[in-house]
């Protein structure tokens, strides 16, 4: 930013070119001496420099300093501290900070974390022996140079044999980042403090989150001191690294020799044949040791391949005592390894996680409202009773969305396009007195349930079948109150009809009824959803009832099966040719939980197996190959055994309000997304966090129901988010973005 009227013109012979930034104790400016070096400035606020004692702690500060050499430090090159306003000159050090790195592309893979976490354990020797203690040692103080990382800010920091200025038991340091000695006696502080910071610092750089982050500096600074670490999505070989950082006593915590013998065994390598890059969170390394580091880099928005260093673009100012840091000019963007061109074989070795993408597919935005073109454009106000955004489904290629507020849509998977919006009916942008529902899409028909209510009138519900090719309506039927929940399975409508006891079972295609069959008296009977079979869950309307009956139809003549199960158990999915039912706990609410045991049941015989779960798991339930994945509000994602009940893994993520589960087939990797259009990829196995990437749409109101799960379109990813965005991923490359965006 230019220089205020106000600012020096120089300050000890350096000419001031512009302001960097302000900070507590100063403001920081870009010098350049006589000879045409350049450096960063920093002046001490006036207020500062009338005060003797912080006059004391800024001398410290650069003796300090100035005892600290090496090559991933930022050194001192000029100082006066005897000025009217007290000023240092240190050494210009291209490249941003950590934390903007990190805020801005997401957590670094193992094969980046490798030549930053040895650095950092360099330029703490540096330091220490020098006879200083860092003190801060942060991602904000944590400067990513093209060469390499450098450590700065030693303004809090103490010259180890004088006698500290904080003897008053004046607490210096970062909550998340600080040692328990920081926190509790500050007088006892030591080099080991400077090897606890370091670990919460991997932790946070690897995963996106420190190890004792929680709502409030006060509760983290009570976890630090009291609580052990939380090292999700870390796996277990750097784990005990780590936590062993992490000790609570000093006495037990590693030298840095030890760290960094430890840490160079336990990271792998990056691969020599390409430029040195990171990227937003991408593949991690095989567990078994087999897979290859996928080393891409990151470019500019839009572009294809063309590799470059990430940090090779605007530089920025390494501030030390204020750590400010001015930003790197630089998004997101492609990266190297694709089919364009660029990238290594090592790159494309560690895409055998990914599946190939369709055929010219590129990442597209649009919004699904009939008022917005295609391209980036944010939805309108959602109508009341729209919970969570369009529901789509993919089939043959396209993506078919339906919604209130939004009319049926058909989107190119390829391109984004708007190959057909259903008319025929008013606008509801217009009307707002239409609502739509997605029952599915299943033999060249899409199917949408329609609410409708004229002006005076009662509530009509019809299905309508819309041609999929075309568009063009095929047939509709009214299916009477809104207790008649209409469900598409395969080829078969399912339409239960509370009032006249039947449920009828239509032809997606004509409409024909295929069969009908009686429904019990004196019961509620809905459709159970699930992948395989046709079932009512029917509950009877005395609440005193224990049981809840299930039928089961034969697709083709429409004769059924009854089975009896326990009224508080859910239908989540099928196990080996039986139905998994959860069982829910007494404080149960809305088929989430908390759920108690697993329910085997054998829809011919009716014979049941149960196991207890290990603890109670709650949250949006999804099943696929012998794992219960459990997705709480907050992000947390537990996975679950269904043949023995224990708890496989559980993660952290940032997403709030997530989706359920999606399991990618073949790969691993399991997906989940929030309604501002983040997106978490996380391993199948081991709960890995693989990325996640930041918001896409606005975020408009809680959500009263979950989020539509992420939908597959062979390699690629389709999102929807509350607002009315719908979006594609290249799960391989998740910082890809629209050109058109």
């Amino acid at each position: 930013m230019p220089l205020n009227k106000d600012d020096p013109k120089s300050v000890g012979g350096y000419k001031l070119a512009d302001r960097l930034g302000s900070g507590g104790m100063g403001i920081v400016y870009r010098g350049r001496s006589r000879s045409g070096r350049e450096v960063a400035v920093k002046v001490v606020h006036a207020q500062y420099a009338e005060d003797p004692v912080f006059r004391t702690r800024f001398r410290q500060e650069i003796a300090a300093v100035r005892k600290v050499s090496g090559a991933f430090t930022a050194p001192v090159v000029d100082a006066d501290p005897e000025a009217a306003r007290p000023w240092m000159a240190t050494q210009y050090v291209p490249g941003r900070s950590l934390a903007d790195r990190i805020s801005e592309l997401g957590p670094l893979r193992e094969t980046e974390l490798r030549r930053l976490a040895l650095g950092l354990v360099e330029a703490l020797r540096d330091i220490h022996r020098a006879g200083v203690v860092h003190r801060d040692l942060k991602p904000a103080n944590v400067l990513m140079a093209d060469d390499g990382p450098r450590v700065i800010d030693f303004g809090i920091s103490r010259a180890a044999e004088n006698n500290p200025l904080t003897e008053t038991g004046q607490m210096i340091g970062t909550p998340p980042f600080m040692s328990p000695e920081q926190l509790t006696d500050a007088r006892t502080v030591g080099p080991a403090s400077d090897v606890f910071a370091l670990g919460a610092l991997l932790v946070y750089t690897l995963t996106g989150r420190g190890p004792f982050d929680a709502d409030s500096p006060y509760l983290t600074a009570y976890q630090v001191v009291h609580d052990e670490p939380v090292l999700d999505g870390v796996r277990p070989q750097l784990r005990t690294v780590l936590q062993s950082c992490l000790a609570k006593k000093a006495a037990d915590r590693p030298g840095l020799d030890d760290v960094a013998r430890e840490l160079a065994r336990v990271l792998p390598e990056e691969a020599m044949d390409g430029p040195q890059t990171v990227t937003l969170r991408g593949d991690l390394p095989d567990p078994s040791g087999t897979g290859t580091p996928d080393p891409r880099s990151a470019t500019s928005p839009g572009r294809r391949g063309g590799l470059r260093p990430l940090w090779a673009a605007t530089a920025t100012i390494g501030v030390v005592a204020l750590g400010l840091t001015a930003y790197l000019l630089t998004g997101p963007g492609r990266t190297g390894g694709d089919s364009s061109g660029g990238g290594t074989a090592g790159a494309k070795a560690a895409v055998s996680r990914w599946t190939a993408l369709p055929s010219g597919w590129q990442p597209w935005q649009t919004t699904v409202y009939a008022d917005a073109e295609r391209g980036l454009k944010k939805g309108i106000t959602l109508l009341e009773g729209m919970d969570h955004g369009p529901e789509c489904q993919m089939y043959e290629g396209s993506v078919y969305c339906a919604a209130a507020a939004v009319m049926p849509v058909r989107l190119d998977g390829v391109t984004g396009r708007v190959d057909w919006r259903a008319d025929g009916v008013p606008s509801v942008v217009r009307k707002r007195s239409y609502v739509f529902s997605l029952l599915g899409v299943a033999d060249d028909v899409m199917l949408v349930e329609q609410h409708y209510q004229p002006e005076g009138g009662n509530l009509v519900i019809s299905v309508i079948a819309l041609d999929t090719g075309t568009g063009e309506r095929l047939w509709r039927r009214t299916v009477g109150a809104a207790s008649n929940h209409p469900y598409l399975s395969g080829d078969l409508l399912l339409v239960p009809d509370i009032e006249r006891g039947s449920v009828t079972a239509r032809s997606a295609r004509t409409g024909a009824e295929r069969w009908k069959a009686p429904l019990p008296p004196g019961m509620q009977c809905d459709p159970a959803r699930v992948n395989e079979g046709l079932y009512l869950d029917c509950v009877p309307a005395m609440t005193g009832s224990k049981d809840m009956l299930v039928l089961g139809f034969d697709r083709s003549d429409g004769s059924v099966r009854r089975l009896t199960v326990p009224r508080q158990a859910i239908l989540v999915g099928t196990y080996d040719g039986r139905l998994l039912y959860l069982d829910e706990g007494h404080l149960a609410s809305e088929d989430k939980g908390p759920f108690s045991r697993i329910r085997l049941v054998n829809p011919d015989t009716g014979a049941a197996t149960t196991t207890e779960l290990a603890e109670e798991f709650e949250g949006t339930v999804t099943t696929a190959d012998g794992v219960l994945w459990f997705v709480g509000t907050t992000g947390q994602v537990t996975a679950v055994s269904v043949r023995t009940g224990k708890q496989l893994w559980q993660t952290r993520t940032s997403l709030q309000q997530p989706s359920g589960v999606t399991a990618a087939p073949g790969p691993g990797v399991v997906y989940l997304s929030s309604a501002d259009g983040r997106v978490a990829a996380l391993d199948a196995k081991k709960g890995t966090l693989l990325w996640e990437t930041l918001p896409r749409a606005q975020w408009v109101n809680d959500l009263n129901e979950p989020l539509p799960e992420v939908l597959l379109h062979k390699g690629a990813l389709v999102v929807t988010t509350q607002a009315g965005d719908v979006f594609t991923l290249d799960p391989a490359h998740p910082e890809r973005t629209s050109a058109s965006g």
